[in-house]
């Protein structure tokens, strides 16, 4: 006898789109308004437990000043007049430096990047200078330059300079064949090569590298300045704490980061305005 048995049900998966997929504009306000309050509530929560230790006494105010301390000293300072000279000071040796070393830095690492002969001709020799740490360059530059503006500013190129000058050739290296077939069998010049192919590929990962400089740029120029100058801000930070005058000493660190975070923003905004098709490392909706 054969017994009839019922084929079992097929079971069907329903998935219902989530927020982010109905209402991807909102989701992403949403997550950029989150990932903004977190960026400015660990600072300010750090800055309040400061500010409480030094009102309570838990920590010595005469080392450690209250952030309210720093900053209505930071304020006179300005106020007076007495803290532009020495930020302008940095500023314009950090602009000058980053300049030359990164259109140095671009033009060595595209043609070390395209000419393999070049390339083994001159990477032995960079690879030996760029491990050399480059304060240990300053007196050079003093017998080069004498004192002055030269050797701050050669000192910020030559840190510059090696940053862009990797990131460049590494990344004209790593451009496919393929790009570079297609240039080729388009009948593309030389410039057009590097126009289309070359600059496009490249400039994405150069301008990381960038701005990895810009950060490097100002800790070396602040620490030159407490060598081998006379103004800026390096030379703020360092007298002032020969002096014992720690409220000013820190208006000097909080001047230097928030140079170092503007120079790198602008770094980072000008990359996004000359690579719109490169992946961005804040991306619209990112996880």
């Amino acid at each position: 006898m054969t017994t009839l048995t019922k084929p079992p049900a097929e079971s069907v998966l329903i998935r219902r789109p989530g927020p982010h997929e109905l209402h991807p504009a909102r989701t992403h306000r949403r997550r950029r308004a989150l990932e903004l309050s977190l960026a400015l509530a660990v600072p300010v929560a750090l800055l309040l437990l400061w500010q409480l230790a030094a009102s309570r006494a838990w920590i010595d105010d005469r080392v450690y000043p209250a952030p309210s301390t720093i900053l209505a000293d930071g304020w006179d300072r300005a106020a007076a007049g007495e803290l532009w000279p020495d930020v302008w000071a940095t500023l314009k040796r950090v602009l000058a430096g980053y300049a030359a070393g990164t259109a140095a830095g671009y033009a060595l690492g595209l043609l070390m990047g395209s000419l393999s002969l070049v390339r083994a001709a001159l990477e032995p020799l960079l690879d030996a200078l760029y491990v050399v740490p480059k304060l240990a360059l300053l007196p050079v530059f003093l017998n080069m330059f004498g004192l002055g503006e030269g050797p701050q500013v050669a000192l910020v190129a030559a840190t510059v300079f090696f940053f862009v000058w990797i990131s460049t050739m590494s990344a004209v290296m790593s451009i496919p064949s393929g790009h570079r077939d297609a240039g080729q069998v388009f009948g593309a010049s030389h410039r057009q090569m590097f126009r289309h192919v070359l600059l496009p590929a490249s400039l994405p990962a150069v301008l990381v590298g960038a701005r990895i400089a810009a950060g490097v740029a100002v800790l070396v120029i602040v620490a030159s300045e407490q060598i081998a100058a006379t103004n800026g801000l390096g030379h703020l930070i360092f007298d002032s704490r020969a002096l014992f005058q720690n409220d000013v000493m820190f208006v000097g660190i909080v001047c230097v980061a928030a140079l170092g975070v503007l120079f790198s923003e602008l770094i980072r905004f000008a990359g996004r305005l000359l690579t719109p098709w490169a992946p961005r490392d804040r991306g619209r909706g990112q996880s």
